[in-house]
């Protein structure tokens, strides 16, 4: 196997931040290389080094024998380089876009239309050539985004979290599509906050604060955890409390929800005698589980970031109600001849965690929008808090938080200044806005940055910023709208953390998310697909309506994709025989 990219003592700097420090490694070629790390550990600082875009400070980068500092053209020449937030025009169609980038790289593909005939049957676009880039679903424009960074048929192909936004479905083709060109022998580098992801490559770069903390196979790095990792089962009691409780023990290095049970990861060389006492507590049992990844990810970052939610604790509690918090009845949206949610129903008691889940186009954000005030209702009935959205808007505002998927905040003012103003939206008090402002300066550690505009901080803090806003005014029903995607898990498990806490004060949670460990958290799931509510339960219900004997422990996803692609066969069919 041959070496595709070299890389020898690479250090990057942006001021005083160290962005790289001294990274060493190869990738080589028909392999899929992962890099994986927590947020700001370097990773999209390493891509734009290896497609050339970055000058290093020291050491050397060398892709396909091309040294980047001396002979980026001809590294752009053999790269393919998909970024975070890639270059598409909404207002220019696929097969325009398509065209466009094929001018960039100089390509002639007027006289032979060989190449785009390819690339638009690879990623299933045919159909949709003439359609806008900006009506394109998630999943459509990453396969875009892929198609257009493949055009010059490249030796080596970046791709900087391909699939943040997707569903499941279309992260399955966008995974499938890859692997077909890393089995024709290209060498592809897929950095990705997904680490189910990160399992499946060949070879895994982890990165924490500029260096590499590990690089090899990930079952290499997994197989350390043998013997540390368990499933607390048949937990009598609320499992989002015994999570909470667990992760504060001494020997408890990381832990999840997962179905029913609770997933634990004890520290290095500690015993199970705590952890098995603990378990009794709840009459649940302890069982070995086999490592995950993830598990070995945390671990090596030194673990979770622990159960207690520090803004939690400084909510008020809200009184136990029979009252239904969420109400939808045969609610429906159109948008002129297109049907975005079609008579969905389902209610949502308090203190509950409910999860709105589907594809790309399902109808989850508009369903999300209606319930917030934000869109008109075409037919049917809405509730928040026994307050019908049609005839009282105003109070329900008043009444929720809602974190949309694209942050509602604006890169115009300073993150101090967005506080400020959500403060002021909610009609808080001087004395309020002041004390709950520096609240959510504390709890989310936003003191450094407070000068800074969203559009300058990472990632991570945009979530924390964008959350503390949602709360400022102690809304008893919390709207989220995919609130942790792209983030990497140890962000995540904060912001699950937060969730956690605000549910056990009585807040009710709907939730929307493409990440389907998330939905474990959910006490129901709602899924819709083409815009019907095609099932609703418990997570390990879904699961069992899926398990067969080639699927004898299906995972939420496995759940998620059969039963989307067992409508869709259903759908396709009634609409042959119409």
């Amino acid at each position: 196997m041959d070496t595709a990219v070299d890389i020898q003592g690479l250090n990057k700097s942006f001021g005083e931040t160290r962005a790289l420090e001294d990274v060493t490694a190869q990738i080589m070629t028909g392999q899929l290389t992962g890099i994986v790390g927590p947020d700001g550990a370097g990773k999209t600082t390493l891509m734009r080094s290896l497609a050339g875009l970055y000058v290093p400070d020291s050491g050397a980068v060398s892709v396909c024998g091309y040294d980047t500092l001396s002979q980026a053209d001809d590294i752009h020449g053999i790269t393919g380089y998909m970024p975070q937030r890639f270059g598409l025009y909404e207002d220019l169609t696929v097969i325009e876009n398509m065209r466009l980038y094929a001018d960039l790289r100089g390509l002639d593909t007027r006289s032979d239309s060989t190449l785009f005939d390819q690339l638009l049957t690879f990623t299933a676009l045919a159909p949709f050539t003439g359609r806008l880039a900006g009506a394109l679903s998630g999943g459509m424009k990453q396969k875009l985004g892929l198609a257009c960074a493949l055009m010059a048929r490249p030796k080596v192909l970046l791709l900087d979290e391909p699939s943040v936004g997707v569903d499941p479905v279309s992260r399955q083709d966008l995974w499938e599509m890859v692997q077909a060109l890393v089995d024709d022998g290209m060498a592809v580098v897929w950095c990705t906050a997904y680490l189910d992801e990160a399992e499946r490559c060949q070879d895994v770069l982890l990165l924490d604060h500029g260096q590499i903390l590990y690089h090899g196979a990930p079952g290499d790095l997994t197989e350390r955890l043998n013997g540390r990792s368990y499933l607390m089962q048949n937990i009598i009691g609320n499992r989002r409390s015994a999570l909470t409780e667990a992760l504060q023990l001494a020997d408890v290095c990381d832990g999840v929800i997962q179905g029913a049970s609770v997933r634990l990861v004890l520290k290095e060389d500690c015993d199970d005698t705590p952890i098995n006492a603990f378990a009794r507590s709840y009459q649940a049992t302890l069982v070995h589980t086999a490592p995950r990844f993830e598990d070995a990810f945390i671990d090596l970052l030194g673990g979770g970031p622990g159960g207690l939610s520090a803004l939690a604790e400084r909510m008020d509690v809200i009184p136990e109600s029979e009252e239904t918090m969420v109400r939808c009845v045969e609610l429906t949206k159109k948008f002129g001849d297109f049907t975005a949610t079609d008579r969905i129903s389902f209610d949502v008691h308090q203190g509950e965690i409910f999860g709105l889940l589907g594809p790309n186009g399902a109808g989850k954000s508009t369903t999300f929008k209606m319930l917030c005030g934000l869109l008109k209702i075409s037919s049917g009935a809405a509730e928040v808090v026994g307050l019908d959205i049609r005839r009282s808007p105003s109070d329900v505002k008043f009444q929720l938080g809602y974190m949309a998927q694209k942050f509602s905040l604006y890169g115009t003012l300073s993150v101090g200044q967005n506080l400020d103003f959500f403060a002021g939206v909610y009609g808080l008090s001087r004395a309020q806005r002041h004390q709950r402002i520096a609240e959510m300066i504390e709890v989310f550690e936003l003191a450094p940055i407070l000068e800074r505009s969203p559009d300058d901080i990472p990632l991570g803090f945009k979530q924390r910023l964008a959350l503390a806003c949602a709360l400022m005014h102690r809304p008893k029903v919390l709207f989220l709208d995919e609130p942790t995607s792209g983030v990497d898990p140890i962000t995540r498990r904060e912001f699950w953390t937060h969730i956690t806490g605000l549910v056990a004060r009585g807040v009710t949670v709907m939730v929307t998310t493409h990440f389907m460990e998330e939905a474990e958290y959910c006490d129901r799931v709602a899924l819709v697909n083409r815009s019907q509510l095609i099932a609703l339960d418990t997570p390990d219900n879904l699961k069992a309506l899926v398990t067969d004997a080639d699927h004898p422990e299906p995972t939420m996803e496995d759940a998620f994709i059969r039963l989307v692609e067992q409508q869709n066969r259903l759908m396709d069919a009634r609409e042959a025989a119409a």
